[in-house]
């Protein structure tokens, strides 16, 4: 089972407090950089922090309407490549997910824009498939065990 995500862990896995990386963010401080903004808005989705995913989303390709209710339950990021202009910026991620009794993953490249100062998410290359771990090697929730003695 994933372990639950207390105050002192950021549920983006930067292994910081959520109080001093990701919730500034949430609570209107900009982003630092495209990845720091991937970053907080995959937190708003393990969340369910639809406000600031639309307020971070470029309002040239941000939808009307954000329903996260069929939305998988989110386990971990891995953050793949990140680069930074001076107005535009791209990520690189792969985010696991629980599906059912298995796991999935979301692959992105993710391209940024700088605004007035502020990074907003524009759109992304996206592609989804089932993860299969082994039985000796670490558990997808995070936990840091292995997946045999964890969540198998």
């Amino acid at each position: 089972m994933a372990p639950e995500i207390t105050p002192d862990d950021c549920p983006c896995g930067s292994r910081q407090p959520y109080s001093t990386c990701c919730e500034p963010c949430h609570q209107g401080k900009p982003a630092s950089s495209p990845e720091a903004l991937m970053r907080s808005r995959y937190s708003a989705f393990v969340l369910n922090l639809t406000d600031y995913l639309k307020a971070t989303w470029h309002t040239s390709t941000r939808p009307q309407d954000l329903d996260l209710t069929e939305a998988p339950k989110w386990v971990s990021l891995q953050v793949l490549s990140s680069e930074e202009g001076e107005h535009e910026g791209t990520v690189h991620f792969r985010a696991l997910y629980r599906a059912g009794g298995g796991w999935g993953y979301l692959e992105e490249n993710s391209r940024f824009v700088r605004d007035d100062e502020r990074w907003y998410y524009v759109s992304g290359d996206t592609r989804e498939g089932t993860l299969k771990p082994g039985r000796n090697e670490s558990c997808p929730c995070g936990s840091g065990r292995k997946y045999k003695a964890c969540c198998l």
